[in-house]
């Protein structure tokens, strides 16, 4: 198949077991390249185009930091109904670039359209004139460096050239890594349901490890399906499903100015036309997606840079679901929290500390606090029958899960985090070196 292994294993940090993964194979309609286009000055893959030959319903929901990258302002200003190609770059983020970053997304929208109109007539009988607009982009990297578009621009052909009609896990795996950062290993998930009576599958792949409090979706996430919906229909489902899934995640409480998550639909599984959000056929599929992000964002935290806990914080009896985030986040967020988690400290005070610190309503003479199953606080004070070193003895494990219920109402939100180390300072303290 003409893969380059040394480039599919070749990542800032490699070494990653394909056994973890699930077996995504072949989505109809969707094509795939990845290249390295040297942009790390090494082999390593860094540049990855989706190519969708026939066209994609789409739909795509962007950061809401006050500063965005040019990728972004190019995406929001193409009003087409359907994209051909979506093109990540790793290693530039594109912003803070001003015209010449926005131009660089033109500069090569205009190349990747006419070479991809050309590949339309050398590939089928009824050929489309794609044009510029059609094609989309996610940059991930280094905010504020010039970028580089003519290296990207030389590459084109190459990338072109290298589209595979076919996927399987390994391509797959090929191109979750190419969009890789500071991620130590690529986020993939799939997921297969029905809509009505047709068998539909959803695959993603996602990266993000660092800056990431997303407040929208996530770093960056691309969902690809074989099912036939429409924009709108697309866009609802993503809203819906990224509240407590991409929006329930923190590694350390900073939202990107590159952040986007996007939905693809190239509707070759010839399903039932679904023309309401409310269609009852739309439910296991609507399940499926919010099961794909979650595994994706779940993912992300736990590739949290130098994280070495995945930590999950549960706020339940809120009186309202809002609340419960705020709660939740106030403790995934605080800094003494994640450094006593990173130090296998049960000092529980910092989580008290944490939920007052959130300006919520709270019945303190009944607030519980649990690690796992072991209580810590209950009825507002330290439970009679709390042993420190059992405690303790809990902190060890990897997965971490801290339930707090405040009693004041019935909603509930959990959110996901890790833990703070000194890797972590580490890993950005050289993040351009």
């Amino acid at each position: 198949m003409g893969i380059n292994f040394k480039n599919f294993l070749s990542s800032q940090k490699n070494n990653t077991k394909m056994g973890d993964y699930q077996n995504l194979d072949h989505i109809d309609g969707v094509a795939i390249s990845t290249i390295s286009a040297n942009l790390y000055n090494n082999s390593r893959d860094d540049l990855v185009m989706f190519y969708f030959r026939d066209g994609a319903n789409f739909a795509s929901i962007y950061t809401q930091s006050k500063i965005i990258s040019e990728n972004i302002k190019w995406n929001l200003n193409q009003k087409t109904k359907k994209i051909y190609s979506l093109i990540v770059n790793t290693r530039n983020a594109n912003a803070f670039t001003g015209t010449k970053g926005y131009q660089s997304m033109q500069k090569i929208a205009d190349i990747v359209s006419l070479k991809l109109s050309e590949k339309q007539k050398e590939d089928d009988n009824n050929p489309e004139k794609i044009s510029s607009h059609q094609v989309i982009f996610g940059c991930t990297g280094t905010i504020g460096e010039p970028f580089p578009v003519e290296t990207i621009k030389k590459n084109i052909s190459n990338l072109i050239n290298q589209i595979k009609y076919t996927q399987n896990k390994y391509i797959w795996t090929k191109a979750a890594l190419g969009i890789m950062t500071t991620d130590t290993k690529p986020k993939l998930a799939m997921e297969e349901c029905k809509i009505g009576n047709t068998k539909v599958k959803i695959y993603g792949i996602a990266k993000g490890s660092g800056m990431i409090q997303p407040n929208m979706a996530t770093t960056l996430g691309y969902i690809f399906t074989d099912a036939d919906l429409t924009n709108e229909i697309l866009k609802k489902l993503l809203q819906k499903n990224v509240t407590k899934t991409f929006n329930a995640i923190s590694c350390d409480g900073d939202t990107s100015t590159n952040d986007m998550i996007s939905i693809f639909s190239t509707g070759k599984a010839n399903n039932q036309q679904i023309s309401n959000f409310t269609d009852k056929k739309l439910n296991e599929f609507d399940i499926s997606l919010n099961k794909v992000l979650l595994n994706l964002a779940k993912r992300v935290v736990s590739d949290g840079e130098g994280s070495s806990k995945f930590v999950t914080v549960k706020v339940k009896n809120s009186k309202t679901e809002e609340d419960a985030k705020r709660i939740g986040f106030s403790i995934a967020n605080s800094k003494l929290v994640k450094t006593a988690i990173a130090g296998e400290d049960p000092n529980w005070g910092r989580i008290v500390m944490a939920i007052g610190k959130a300006g919520v309503e709270i019945n303190v003479q009944k607030l519980m606090i649990k690690f796992g199953e072991l209580i810590i606080v209950h009825n507002g004070k330290l439970y009679e029958k709390y042993e420190e070193e059992i405690v303790k003895e809990y902190m060890k494990n990897y997965a971490i899960e801290i339930e707090i219920d405040i009693s004041v109402g019935k909603k509930e939100f959990t959110v996901y985090t890790m833990d703070l180390t000194k890797k972590y300072i580490e890993i950005n303290a050289d993040y351009r070196s």
